[in-house]
């Protein structure tokens, strides 16, 4: 018994069951009544120190039930589901706002497309959803038919205020003046210091998750690859995993070890962006030009061995689509000894440059006490002080038998985050030589069993950006009932509007950068 379950159990004893249909079998779901749903989350975070990873609900109609709350929590390597089950006519829960940060935003979304709703959460307003929707619009509703056009109704989105002397606000989009997707930044400033940020999103919500529910399982990882377009090799295998751990599902080893190769390419080329993009809103202009060279290196030699530049579509249930000949694998290392070399002299004129490490030292610091309280993920996690890495703590093939070295720094600052990303390029091309060197010969994918009935899935893989989670929920039939995803920047975005303050407004764009979290893949 995994010490999460066993805090649960002694505590609710009779009350608790164990739900046989999650998979895969290392994860443990457990069905408590829905006025012990908050008591569960107390326990586990007073008693266990756990994290919160993720919160949704489920329309079970199709199958005679009413909704189901689901919250999912995370300590060392284990993860641990908690559902209630709620009936239709009176589908309301109690908040776990008090108890975990990010469940703020996961309750007020839960609220906004599934019309279940949280008692007791502090915020009642929208979220993703829209003020001028109507109020009984609940898209993840069977009941809503998505094709049909909503009349659209007057509405209004109140923001937090401040008053004082000296005390204004500055309206930040959605529009930027980059291509850059949009996203509202509302800040309450006295002179120049940030006293307040409050973030408003959804201008780029999309119906993802109920698309996932008119799709085959398997056009389902081609959706998944395009939830956010600079992480389509995370998506696509965080579904994947998911869908393969409901069929109990045997991926060839070659297979798995492509997965983790393409994985690995996806962090190199979005961490050589993400610095070069750092250094721009530094004014260091050459060092942007630099990196987007690497990484424009790396995304053509993406092209050539595996045919797509940023290799979508490339992980399908059951495996892979493509494979890597001998050619490709030694393009693929010269590519990466000459792209090593270049980054290393790179990474010393970043170091040694005083005016840039003027900028970006003791800017935009999320302390380790706020990013545990927002249950940070990635490289935001890591630049501030917690070690947690799915490739270390929950890994697959073949992470469990190659050693992951993980980055931990504790400043919490611009720097760090950038840092973090340097270390984690370099980590990046060992393992992606040790892959190739240990390559197993065989099949690229295998043949994929249909999910029974009633059953769900689940999968916690580690992005770029971080930790991504999908669940997954079969219909009666065995159609897609539910596809929940949940990407890193669900909870990293909070840590922004915790890091900036204190700080002057113009340094905002490089501590936005410095997260870089995903409009698109919060949305959804």
């Amino acid at each position: 018994m995994s010490i999460l379950i066993d805090a649960l159990t002694s505590a609710f004893k009779d009350d608790l069951q164990i739900d046989r249909r999650q998979g895969p079998s290392s994860l443990i779901c457990c069905i408590v009544p829905v006025e012990k749903f908050a008591e569960a989350a107390w326990i586990l975070r007073k008693k266990k120190h756990a994290l919160l990873a993720a919160e949704w609900a489920a329309d079970e109609s199709p199958f005679g039930r009413g909704f189901g709350i689901f919250a999912c929590y995370r300590w060392g390597k284990e993860y641990l589901i908690v559902r209630s089950d709620l009936p239709a006519d009176n589908p309301e829960f109690p908040s776990l706002t008090r108890r975990y940060l990010p469940a703020y935003r996961f309750e007020r979304q839960i609220q906004s497309l599934m019309g279940v709703i949280p008692a007791g959460h502090p915020d009642a307003r929208p979220w993703i959803k829209f003020e001028d929707w109507p109020e009984d619009a609940w898209p993840l509703r069977k009941s809503f038919e998505a094709s049909e056009k909503m009349p659209r109704l007057a509405g209004e989105y109140k923001f937090v205020g401040a008053e004082g002397e000296g005390v204004y606000e500055i309206p930040v989009g959605p529009v930027h003046a980059g291509i850059i997707e949009p996203g509202h930044f509302r800040f309450q400033a006295v002179g120049e210091d940030i006293i307040n940020l409050e973030e408003r999103l959804g201008y780029v919500h999309k119906g993802i998750e109920k698309r996932f529910e008119s799709l085959s399982w398997q056009d389902g990882s081609r959706l998944a690859g395009r939830v956010s377009g600079d992480t389509t090799v995370g998506h696509s295998l965080a579904y994947c995993m998911a869908l393969e751990s409901m069929t109990g599902s045997s991926i060839p080893q070659r297979a798995q070890w492509l997965r983790a190769l393409f994985l690995e390419r996806e962090r190199i080329a979005n961490h050589l962006g993400d610095l070069g993009a750092i250094c721009n809103d530094a004014a260091f202009s050459l060092m942007f030009y630099q990196m987007m060279r690497l990484k424009e290196i790396v995304l053509r030699t993406n092209d050539k061995v595996f045919r797509h530049r940023f290799m979508m579509d490339r992980i399908i249930p059951g495996g892979v689509a493509v494979d890597i000949d001998p050619a490709g694998k030694d393009l693929v290392l010269a590519e990466l000894n000459m792209l090593l070399k270049e980054f290393n002299r790179l990474v010393t004129i970043y170091d040694e440059n005083s005016s840039l490490e003027d900028r970006v030292r003791d800017t935009g610091i999320l302390v380790p006490e706020k990013a545990r309280e927002i249950c940070a993920v990635g490289f935001v996690a890591r630049a501030s002080g917690l070690n947690l890495d799915c490739r270390t703590q929950n890994p697959f093939p073949p992470y469990d038998r190659i050693k992951v070295n993980v980055p931990v720094l504790i400043s919490g600052d611009v720097h760090a985050r950038a840092w973090v990303r340097v270390e984690e390029v370099r980590e990046s091309v060992r393992i992606i030589r040790r892959i190739l060197e240990t390559l197993p010969a065989g099949d690229i994918a295998a043949a994929l069993v249909s999910p029974a009935p009633d059953t769900s899935g689940f999968s916690a893989v580690e992005g770029w950006r971080g930790e991504i989670v999908y669940w997954l929920q079969a219909g009666p039939k065995g159609e897609v009932n539910r596809c929940m995803v949940r990407d890193p920047s669900g909870v990293n975005w909070l840590g922004l509007e915790q890091a900036v303050l204190g700080n002057i407004v113009p340094d905002f764009p490089l501590c936005n950068k410095s997260f870089n979290q995903s409009y698109s893949g919060h949305d959804l």
